[in-house]
C-alpha cells in the first residue's frame, strides 16, 4: 500500500523494505514511551508488526506499528512523527490510514498515549480504564 499526501510532498507505506531502520531508532530514542529500547528490540518488533512509515523526498520521517490478529483486535504503538515535520497535519492523516487499512477495518482498535488524546478522539478512539502489565 502506498497513500500519496493529496497536498503535501510525502506518502505513506507498509512495505517493510522502505523502514530506515537507523531512522526509527533515532525517532523512538526521542519519545517517552521507547526512548530506552535497543536496536535489536526495535528490529524484532518491526519484524513482527505490520508497520507504517511517513516519507518525504529528505527520507523517512514517521514510524507506526499495529499488532492485530486480523480478527478481533489491534494495538496501535510507536506512532511517532520527526519534530521537523509537526504542524502539517501529517499525524491526522497517518492515523486515518492506519485506521482506515484495509485489513484493520471492523476490528476493535486500542492504544496509549499520553498526550494525543484529541488526535485519536477524531477517529473515534475513547478514553477507557486499561490494566497493564511491565515485563518482568
Amino acid at each position: 500500500m502506498m497513500a500519496q499526501h493529496p497536498q503535501l510532498p510525502y506518502y505513506i507505506s507498509d512495505q517493510k523494505a522502505l523502514l530506515a531502520l537507523d531512522t526509527i531508532q533515532a525517532l523512538l530514542h526521542t519519545s517517552y514511551w521507547a526512548a530506552d529500547y535497543s536496536r535489536a528490540k526495535i528490529e524484532k518488533s518491526i519484524q513482527n508488526s505490520l508497520c507504517f512509515g511517513i516519507y518525504h523526498e529528505t527520507g523517512q520521517v514517521g514510524f507506526a506499528r499495529v499488532i492485530s490478529d486480523y480478527a478481533t483486535f489491534s494495538w496501535i504503538c510507536d506512532v511517532i512523527i520527526d519534530h521537523r515535520h509537526r504542524g502539517q497535519g501529517l499525524g491526522k492523516w497517518f492515523v486515518s490510514i492506519i485506521t482506515s487499512y484495509p485489513q484493520l477495518t471492523g476490528i476493535r482498535m486500542l492504544l496509549g498515549t499520553r498526550d494525543a488524546h484529541e488526535l485519536y478522539a477524531q477517529f473515534g478512539f475513547e478514553n477507557k480504564e486499561v490494566m497493564f502489565r511491565k515485563s518482568m
